[in-house]
């Protein structure tokens, strides 16, 4: 029998020690740690779904993974690739990869009868996942690419849209500075918007037949090949992989291909993101040390109210770490019920936010119209065990005072 456990417990439930002078500054110690947890919680859902949502949008226009030629430069006028490759086969087949889609960029300008403005037209094929697009349309539809016959549908931005004042089933032209210049016309099927400045005042998605009849290309020269993969945490393990399989082939015209990932292409926006992590660990430390130290003070009361039995229990010949254990143990206690009623809270307001949106944000400044929550179980039990954990070992060196406390000065004190 665990005798020291046995005595905390007696002591935490007992209804009497409610009405003693620590109760006060240990209910502000266990709100204390409610409060913090449920802070922390909502710091790593909010951050962590921050940088989810970035990402996702990120690679979105990009995928995880490009293929493209080794020649092809910042720009979007590229180097063409053959997309009949041996290893295309081998790519869609291996573990780990989503979806598989070739596409092709070309600079332009788009222009109505009042406005005009710059713009990138992304061709993409029959194969190109739409799932991306889909969740982001907010007038019109996306359109249907076939092998048959060219569609001169456009899906563009809502910041296109509302600046040239297009709205879906308009007509539209687009314009390519070369020799000779040439024209496109199109229609609008669908407005998108993410939020994403950079990416929506740039692109508008097309036929990829249409890139390739204007750079004078065969229906199997692309741009490039776009691999989307199942797991972000596996992207450098599958650039990798996918080096190994296509990078070292090269075109029919004698050049290398190059592969690169979402984070190689994009490294600002990346490195930005990263930048969060550390807001979110200078967060986590300063509560936890708060906590902690509230913890403390309520170790210290409790003590102090507790000094007649410490010196009972001396006498009786308990050693001095076994009293210490007493008092860890019904810290411990305290700790647990504050961090339950940390979880329920931080918990209630991560599922209201992730379902009404309530609190909302500026989307010119975050990128986003609410405050993303990404609620994870395994963040939650990480939180909790390293909050009791670390808080516990925080009370060791206070419980010190225990030994400091002669038995006769205790008992003829009360």
């Amino acid at each position: 029998m665990n005798t020291e456990l046995f005595i905390a417990r007696r002591i935490f439930f007992d209804k009497t020690t409610k009405k003693g002078i620590s109760q006060p500054i240990v209910t502000i110690a266990i709100i204390g740690i409610a409060l913090g947890l449920a802070v922390m919680i909502l710091s790593v859902a909010i951050v962590t779904g921050f940088k989810s949502e970035i990402s996702n949008k990120v690679i979105g226009f990009g995928s995880h993974i490009q293929i493209i030629n080794y020649d092809t430069n910042v720009s979007y006028e590229t180097v063409p690739i053959n997309k009949n490759k041996s290893f295309y086969t081998d790519l869609i087949d291996l573990d780990g990869v989503k979806n598989v889609q070739v596409f092709a960029t070309k600079a332009g300008i788009i222009k109505t009868k009042t406005d005009f403005k710059g713009i990138v037209l992304k061709g993409v094929g029959t194969d190109f996942d739409w799932s991306f697009f889909s969740k982001y349309i907010v007038e019109g539809e996306t359109f249907v690419v076939r092998d048959s016959i060219k569609t001169d549908k456009i899906l563009i931005s809502k910041y296109l849209a509302d600046l040239l004042k297009l709205h879906s089933g308009d007509k539209v032209q687009a314009y390519f500075i070369q020799q000779p210049p040439r024209m496109r016309a199109f229609t609008v099927s669908g407005i998108y918007q993410t939020n994403l400045a950079e990416f929506d005042e740039q692109f508008a998605l097309v036929d990829i037949g249409h890139i390739q009849s204007i750079n004078g290309w065969n229906s199997d020269q692309v741009s490039g090949i776009e691999i989307t993969i199942d797991n972000f945490s596996r992207l450098e393990e599958m650039t990798e992989t996918v080096k190994d399989i296509a990078g070292f082939s090269f075109s029919s015209e004698g050049t290398k291909l190059r592969i690169q990932n979402i984070k190689e292409k994009y490294p600002q926006i990346f490195d930005w993101l990263n930048l969060t992590d550390m807001n979110v660990w200078v967060i986590l430390i300063i509560i936890t040390l708060v906590a902690g130290f509230n913890m403390v003070s309520g170790l210290l009361i409790l003590i102090l109210e507790r000094t007649n039995m410490i010196g009972i229990l001396k006498a009786i010949g308990t050693n001095n770490w076994s009293i210490r254990k007493i008092f860890l143990y019904q810290s411990g206690f305290l700790i647990t019920k504050g961090l339950l009623w940390g979880n329920i809270v931080g918990i209630i307001i991560c599922i209201l936010q992730s379902q009404f949106q309530i609190i909302k944000l500026d989307p010119a400044s975050y990128y986003l119209e609410a405050v993303p929550i990404n609620l994870k179980l395994w963040h939650i039990l990480a939180l909790n065990v390293a909050s009791l954990i670390i808080t516990v070992l925080m009370l060791v060196v206070p419980s010190y005072i225990i030994s400091r406390l002669s038995p006769e000065k205790t008992i003829r004190f009360n």
